[in-house]
């Protein structure tokens, strides 16, 4: 049997990782050999798609329980981190709002306001996205609750499962709701691991206009502009003008009036988290239950067999163990000490610094995922700026311009919640992903550069 090209990507560098555990460099623990060399394999698995995402999760946790990589509690803390259950509250919000019909209403609403042109409905999306990135703080969230809406839509436009049209709509919808928000202070997690961090180590946290100012007017709406653009160029597709106008919509019914209302409030808390300290998870398991009682019936029990799907449930949690791992074992700091000696960073190089210590930023983010990298790299900011001759902010800012430069869809755990509820293939993700990279790393980056010098923030 031929192996195909990501079987044998896949295979090379499984391979690579049992030997980094039975061979590890002398300075290198067996423990942090361990939870390397599995961690490096289970992100091949998940990079190449060789095997469904939820299948690597599962591997992932047979190994590190098997081989003691880790403490159990660590291994599996995925499944009791508040990103587990918004996920699940959300799953099932998202089941209601589809079984109601509330869906299909909101979508004909925003279809109506696009038109039947294929690349207005993918800037229309994408501007969405991104408007509620300014809105709600929760990426997952925000992808969820579009999500049902988004597939609706599609429907309604004639692009049925299958159609390129339709995976253009869903990567259009979550990447921009992810990737350019890395650039708003409170809408991602990252930017909040980073901004508690700071300010326990140095004293410093980012304001939400510094923040904005400096990342924003780059890597954030022309980043948006650019992937919507890259979804038209690699998933053509047309909506046909002369298909018959949908059916009016129904009156609503109760059952609809209800889960237009929770939503209303679920939006309402999720908006305003910053008064009243309720997490997004608790507010999304709270609606969710709601709407799986029997006496409410909005997602009955017959649905929620047929229609919830809990692979990304175990995904999730298998990445999010995988961070705590990597966190716990001291990888993502092993990783990044040895990087600082080849970077040799040094005063007066402004140019070489930002590309450094961004880039520094970004191949940890291929290894810790998104989350795991303020957490790593925060610490080890006061080293950096001290061999560069820099300010701690500096510095700081220097890794959001890495970590906001993501390479492939399974470094944004929401990327690939979103591909698996939508059932969009991952090489479709990885195409979009490395389109809207090249772009970025040629045309983003150095005008970002440029961006800081006429700020005054490097040079």
């Amino acid at each position: 049997m031929k192996l195909k090209p990501a079987q044998v990507v896949a295979a090379v560098v499984i391979a690579a990782a049992v030997a980094l555990v039975l061979f590890p460099p002398a300075d290198m623990s067996p423990q942090v050999a361990r939870a390397g060399g599995l961690s490096v394999a289970v992100i091949a698995l998940l990079a190449t798609g060789v095997v469904p995402e939820f299948v690597a999760a599962l591997i992932f946790f047979v190994i590190a329980v098997l081989f003691a990589v880790a403490p159990t509690e660590t291994v599996f803390s995925g499944f009791t981190a508040s990103a587990f259950w918004l996920v699940f509250g959300g799953l099932l919000i998202g089941t209601g709002v589809r079984e109601t019909g509330l869906a299909r209403r909101l979508a004909g609403a925003i279809a109506g306001r696009v038109g039947g042109n294929y690349p207005a409905v993918i800037f229309g999306v994408s501007g969405l996205g991104l408007a509620l990135g300014f809105l709600m703080p929760s990426t997952l969230s925000r992808i969820l609750i579009m999500l049902p809406i988004v597939l609706a839509m599609a429907d309604r436009l004639g692009l049925p499962h299958g159609r390129q049209g339709r995976v253009g709509m869903v990567l259009a919808s979550s990447f921009v709701t992810m990737i350019p928000c890395f650039t708003i202070l409170p809408a991602a997690v990252p930017a909040m691991v980073l901004s508690g961090a700071s300010e326990t180590l140095y004293g410093y946290t980012p304001t939400y206009g510094e923040w904005l100012l400096l990342h924003f007017p780059v890597l954030g709406l022309p980043k948006a502009i650019i992937i919507a653009a890259a979804v038209i160029w690699l998933f053509p597709d047309r909506i046909d003008p002369d298909g018959e106008p949908p059916s009016p919509a129904p009156p609503a019914s109760g059952r609809e009036r209800l889960m237009a209302l929770m939503l209303a409030g679920a939006l309402a808390l999720w908006v305003t988290d910053f008064l009243h300290g309720i997490s997004p998870a608790w507010v999304a398991l709270t609606v969710g239950t709601i709407c799986v009682l029997p006496f409410v019936a909005i997602v009955p029990a017959k649905s929620f067999n047929e229609n919830v799907n809990l692979g990304p449930l175990v995904y999730l949690a298998g990445m999010l163990g995988i961070g705590a791992v990597i966190a716990e074992t001291g990888v993502g700091t092993y990783v990044a000490e040895h990087a600082l000696a080849v970077l040799r960073l040094e005063p007066g190089a402004p140019l070489r610094t930002f590309v450094s210590i961004s880039g520094l930023s970004a191949i940890l983010a291929m290894l810790t995922t998104q989350p795991g990298v303020s957490a790593v790299l925060t610490p080890l900011a006061g080293t950096l700026a001290e061999a560069a001759d820099l300010s701690i902010p500096q510095v700081l800012m220097m890794t959001v311009v890495g970590h906001s430069t993501v390479v492939l869809p399974y470094q944004t755990p929401p990327l690939i919640v979103a591909m698996q509820v939508a059932q969009v293939p991952i090489a479709a993700g990885n195409k979009l992903c490395l389109t809207v990279f090249a772009a970025t790393v040629v045309i983003l980056l150095p005008l970002d550069y440029l961006w800081w010098l006429a700020l005054g923030w490097i040079g």
